[in-house]
């Protein structure tokens, strides 16, 4: 058992085991359709969400509020090597969430919502907007600013400055987002706005 927990991949191996145990205990209660389909989607929604918005609540919660506490001969650690890798999963996550909601809503039927926020959709049309917004943020305003204050990209010490400063709030800017964006993704599943 403990050579599973050594490993993130037989981890995460493991974990999927577990899901497939428990579709092949429902044994003929579920009903490959449509609907099982929409739910699978929602699942990989929904764990890319938890991926993408815990990391987003890892860097303002616990990252930026740390630094300044940091020794500056152990920045590096998390400038180089932690920082780095968490932007990867960060984007990736939030790559991943996009294009789940988007086929998600494809599958049900509300992808127009988007541009009419037609009711019943009212809710998950502006939450989709919200996480929009979020990803574009991630994306083109977050990932090129941090690889700037990272040393990923090579630019002056005042342009670095000026990055972190920016890459700062625009996650900022996404953690209060996706306060109302979580709320009406789950308004949307409990009666809407």
């Amino acid at each position: 058992m403990g050579a599973i927990f050594q490993s993130l991949g037989r981890t995460v191996a493991a974990g999927v085991v577990l899901v497939i145990v428990l579709i092949l205990a429902a044994g003929g209660g579920i009903k490959y359709d449509h609907a099982w389909g929409a739910f699978v989607m929602r699942f990989l929604h929904v764990a890319s969400g938890v991926m993408w918005v815990g990391l987003l609540y890892y860097f303002n919660f616990v990252q930026i509020p740390s630094m300044p506490k940091i020794p500056d001969e152990q920045k590096p650690a998390i400038g180089k090597v932690i920082a780095p890798t968490a932007l990867f999963w960060f984007r990736w996550a939030a790559l991943s969430t996009l294009v789940t909601g988007l086929l998600l809503a494809g599958m049900n039927d509300y992808l127009g919502a988007l541009v009419t926020f037609a009711r019943p959709f009212t809710a998950i049309a502006i939450g989709m907007w919200l996480g929009a917004i979020m990803a574009f943020n991630v994306w083109f305003i977050i990932w090129p600013n941090q690889k700037k204050a990272l040393g990923i990209v090579t630019v002056e010490p005042a342009e670095k400055a000026k990055a972190a400063r920016l890459a700062m709030l625009a996650s900022r800017f996404n953690t209060m987002l996706s306060i109302p964006m979580l709320y009406c993704m789950v308004a949307q599943q409990n009666g809407g706005l």
